[in-house]
């Protein structure tokens, strides 16, 4: 029989992040290798996902919800899920924590899966890597070490394929987390680089059989639909939008890396003066010892010489991993149109 590992706690959420959950279940706090290999999600989990941004998601706006299900050896198993309400700045007496446990006691009362195992969240052009979503999964893997976020991005699902992703902290960035210490010191101590933040999960999509009869019921009966659009060779503004996109993080990167270009330029300036200082004490007091006088009381160099603020290197991270989500998604899409290019070059020549 399946074992079930249950994170007794829900998420309270607002319209742009999540907070993580509300309690604590099992979780170890992703010490350690995966403890997920595989995420298998119901049909009906992906067609609520993808409903649920049709009817509340509006351009850059996010959508978000909670996955539920169950944990059979080293696949999570995703059941169900609950879209987490939208609400405006009137709705102050709104207890977001307080509406998830109802929710998820009332789906135990009808023998729904329940157990909390993560949280779903819709991307705009495959902008998701951001502080927001690094803490709200830190909060979730710290308290259920199974928890996952699922990303959906509606752009590229419209173009024909589905784009949905399921993303894990690294253990070395748990413990990273865990420290809260995000000094350049500590992340090259952990071994912490852009490419050992997430680790992307395989998702299967499962139905029942009953189900896969329908559908191939209803495929025989429906008429055959026009599919010429998908090998249309406009590009239309997808590939600019991600170009812009990406010129907005490289301008960032730029920005971060001439703070710390500066940190480091007042940090050597500052080394300088200090041994500048030593060095004139120390004459001072070889010429106080020749005339017979007491050295100088020693001085605590450090409240002298304040060490300037390193800048924070996590954001530089994220930065450097939302410019190579969109480097493969400009990947993908470009090799994709260069094969319709190629197809309709090889029928070109064979009409003539």
């Amino acid at each position: 029989m399946a074992s079930r590992k249950e994170g007794a706690g829900s998420a309270a959420t607002s319209s742009s992040s999540t907070t993580g959950p509300a309690g604590k279940g099992k979780g170890k706090g992703g010490s350690g290798d995966s403890a997920v290999k595989q995420v298998q999600i119901d049909g009906l989990v992906v067609l609520k996902i993808i409903k649920h941004y049709q009817e509340e998601g509006q351009g850059t706006e996010v959508v978000q919800g909670v996955l539920l299900g169950l944990v059979v050896e080293d696949r999570l198993e995703i059941t169900n899920c609950f879209p987490f309400p939208q609400h405006t700045e009137d709705d102050a007496d709104f207890d977001e924590v307080q509406y998830q446990m109802e929710m998820m006691r009332s789906l135990r009362h009808v023998n729904i899966d329940h157990l909390h195992v993560g949280w779903y969240q819709s991307t705009y052009y495959g902008s998701f890597v951001t502080r927001a979503l690094l803490d709200s999964q830190f909060s979730y893997q710290h308290a259920i070490e199974e928890s996952v976020v699922l990303i959906y991005d509606p752009i590229k699902t419209a173009q024909g394929s589905l784009s949905l992703k399921a993303y894990r902290l690294t253990p070395k960035l748990m413990e990273v987390c865990k420290e809260k210490d995000f000094s350049p010191e500590a992340l090259k101590k952990g071994n912490i680089t852009f490419e050992h933040m997430f680790e992307e999960v395989p998702i299967v999509i499962k139905n029942s059989h009953l189900i896969n009869v329908l559908m191939w019921e209803l495929e025989k009966k429906s008429a055959v639909a026009d599919k010429h659009e998908l090998l249309s060779l406009a590009s239309s503004n997808h590939l600019g939008k991600n170009l812009q996109l990406l010129m907005d993080r490289v301008d960032e990167m730029s920005q971060d890396i001439v703070k710390y270009n500066t940190y480091m330029r007042n940090t050597s300036k500052q080394q300088q003066q200090k041994h500048q200082y030593q060095q004139r004490r120390q004459q001072e007091n070889m010429q106080r010892q020749s005339r017979g006088e007491p050295p100088l009381p020693e001085e605590d160099l450090s409240k002298l010489f304040k060490p300037p603020q390193p800048p924070a290197r996590m954001d530089s991270l994220l930065i450097a991993g939302q410019i190579n989500t969109y480097c493969q998604n400009i990947k993908e899409f470009t090799a994709q149109n260069l094969g319709k290019l190629f197809m309709a070059q090889a029928l070109q020549e064979y009409n003539n």
